[in-house]
């Protein structure tokens, strides 16, 4: 059908915002009857709105704490019925179907009440929309004849298309508003799904709610297309809900190493900073304030850290910015809980830069599932959180690491999480200054980062993500000056390298986990 002029509305809203000045303009402008229920009946008539009850149309009352009320045939006849068709139109007209031409309904809002604490499963299944979806679901297949809106949000645009056509609404709109209710229906069945089969950590089907944030200019590379979706329960203070401030669009790559350098930083709880190249930090430093920290961080790597992505787990000040520009050094991203004023001003002097702010900080124990696609499927894990509780980590060597020593270890071992595997990472002063990542044998990790390190390597502490399978790599760095290793242990040459850290005078923890990053 082409036009359809809107005779009867049924409306039946749980978010009543706008809707008494919307169904006032459709009755008192365009003539519509209303047929309303419950709570929505009520507020349209103490507006002064002529409201028909559901129950004069159905001719049976809404019944069981209102569960049943819209569930009838005269309300999905006058909703499905088609009106190109001679039978349809016979049998509402023998069976005393009235037809309806537009649902205005929105649903129970049952993801705000899960979100409530201390929500019962009675609530919860008391705030299951059954009626609603039904309507909107049996409208939005008719949309040939029948308009649906769920979203206050339309209304303005529905009054205009209305008034620039006598009353009628038009095919295009109506199948772009039964698309918008197929959207919402399968989303919110789906958070009825997850909510109540959330005691299987891993059921049988998982479902991801992807909510589109932005189109980018493309992927990996020019000649890909990419999107950015976030998940539609990202809790706050992540990166796909942080608020840009500053810059040009993010890109795919932005993205990912800023995903990089924000869950890296969140493993400290001392100001840090993570430079992040290749979603990799070349940079990691923790210190007394954020200014000292990326001083140290930046000084890990200054060549890497060009044109990186850099993270903050405290308020940005004016003194950092000053000194990034006072560097040269360029940024493409920088991500941080808050900025001081001075410093968001200093840094929006530079219009390309990006900068985003997220308003807080989560920590990896609050980080819930990991997903990772792969041809056909995906891959879905817990992240990568352990108590790193020192108390069970063990000393195998002879020599005992000194109390400095085990803090930058620790420090070392946390750094390391966020590091590529094959990961070998020296770190001195609580900073970083060899990183060897990514590599496919742990020996030629260790090799980069020596090298990296230079000089730095003398008194270093170092990291290794999983255990050393041959004493190469720790050869490679006792030879270059490191003092003490921190490792997982767990291989079937453990003695031989233990032996050898005990000839080479190099103090050795185990830490019983291992920390893979592919």
């Amino acid at each position: 059908m082409d036009l359809v002029q809107v005779k009867r509305a049924l409306v039946s809203v749980t978010d009543k915002t706008g809707v008494v000045d919307f169904v006032k303009v459709l009755a008192e402008e365009f003539g519509v009857e209303i047929v309303s229920t419950g709570g929505t009946a009520k507020v349209l008539a103490e507006a002064g709105i002529a409201v028909r009850p559901i129950d004069d149309l159905t001719g049976f009352p809404e019944m069981m704490d209102g569960r049943v009320k819209t569930l009838h045939p005269k309300v999905h006849g006058a909703l499905l019925a088609r009106r190109d068709v001679e039978e349809h139109m016979t049998q509402a007209a023998d069976h005393g179907i009235e037809l309806i031409d537009m649902v205005v309904v929105n649903l129970y809002a049952f993801e705000q009440t899960i979100a409530k604490d201390g929500v019962t499963l009675e609530e919860a299944i008391e705030n299951i929309d059954i009626g609603g979806p039904s309507m909107l679901r049996s409208a939005a297949k008719n949309f040939d004849a029948v308009a649906v809106v769920t979203d206050p949000g339309a209304y303005d645009l529905i009054i205009e298309e209305l008034r620039a056509n006598d009353g009628a609404t038009k095919p295009e709109t109506r199948k772009a508003l039964a698309v918008e209710v197929f959207r919402k229906t399968s989303a919110y069945d789906a958070a009825i799904f997850k909510y109540l089969s959330g005691a299987d950590r891993f059921p049988e089907e998982f479902r991801a709610r992807m909510l589109k944030v932005q189109d980018l200019r493309y992927g990996e590379n020019p000649h890909q297309q990419a999107a950015f979706y976030r998940d539609m329960d990202a809790a706050e203070h992540t990166l796909a809900r942080a608020e840009q401030l500053n810059g040009k669009e993010l890109s795919d790559n932005n993205i990912l190493d800023t995903d990089s350098a924000w869950s890296a930083v969140g493993e400290f709880q001392d100001p840090a900073c993570v430079i992040v190249k290749h979603t990799n930090p070349c940079g990691t430093a923790i210190a007394a304030d954020v200014f000292e920290a990326y001083k140290a961080a930046h000084d890990s790597d200054p060549i890497s850290a060009y044109g990186g992505v850099m993270a903050f787990n405290k308020p940005v000040s004016l003194e950092v910015v000053a000194e990034i520009n006072a560097r040269g050094q360029f940024v493409e991203v920088i991500i941080a809980p808050d900025y001081d004023v001075a410093a968001l001003e200093l840094l929006k002097q530079k219009k390309n830069i990006r900068v985003l702010r997220t308003g807080g900080i989560r920590r990896p124990q609050d980080r819930g599932l990991e997903l990772r696609k792969v041809e056909g499927g995906m891959l879905v894990q817990d992240f990568d959180v352990v108590a790193e509780d020192r108390s069970t980590f063990t000393v195998p060597t002879k020599r005992q690491p000194t109390k400095d020593e085990m803090e930058q270890l620790l420090f070392a071992w946390k750094a390391a999480k966020s590091v590529k595997s094959n990961c070998i990472l020296l770190v001195k002063g609580y900073a970083s200054v060899g990183v060897g990542a990514g590599q496919m044998s742990r020996v030629d990790s260790a090799k980069i980062a020596v090298e990296k390190a230079g000089e730095k390597a003398a008194g270093s502490v170092c990291a290794s993500d999983a255990f050393m399978p041959f004493p190469d790599a720790l050869e490679v760095v006792a030879a270059g000056g490191c003092t003490a290793v921190i490792q997982p242990g767990g291989s079937i040459r453990d003695d031989e390298v233990i032996k050898r850290a005990d000839e080479l005078g190099v103090a050795m923890v185990f830490t019983g986990h291992r920390h893979f990053r592919h």
